[in-house]
């Protein structure tokens, strides 16, 4: 294995461990404070069509947080349209709304990165 196929690996691995620490904390999100979400957002239609899935597995809950935390950081076309509420998101507490807009920053910031190191990886012919 050449230099440049470790050091992508190494890249690679790190991004894939983030990643995972992302999912453990989207779950634990999603399992301690559902009930806190969904008792400040009850006006918004899109996040009360969401409450089916909190009796699913960790896939549909990830899921459900991951869309959550989706409205909460770009509310504007859903306020627009109408599916979310502008005082339900303006009612969620400050460190809680901090929290979810981390999480989806980071879930896309990750995913391009994996997907760059993908592209560049490929396109040097280590991969």
């Amino acid at each position: 294995m050449s230099k440049t196929e470790t050091i992508f690996g190494f890249i690679g691995g790190g991004i894939l461990l983030l990643i995972f620490v992302w999912i453990v904390v989207a779950l634990h999100m999603a399992y301690t404070k559902i009930d806190i979400l969904f008792e400040h957002l009850k006006n918004s239609p899109a996040i009360t069509a969401l409450a089916f899935w909190r009796g699913g597995g960790p896939w549909w809950r990830l899921r459900m947080i991951s869309s959550i935390a989706h409205y909460v950081s770009a509310p504007r076309e859903g306020i627009e349209n109408g599916s979310i509420s502008a005082e339900d998101i303006e009612s969620l507490p400050k460190p809680m709304k901090c929290k979810l807009v981390i999480l989806w920053r980071s879930v896309i910031l990750l995913s391009g990165a994996l997907f760059s190191v993908w592209c560049i990886g490929k396109i040097i012919g280590t991969i």
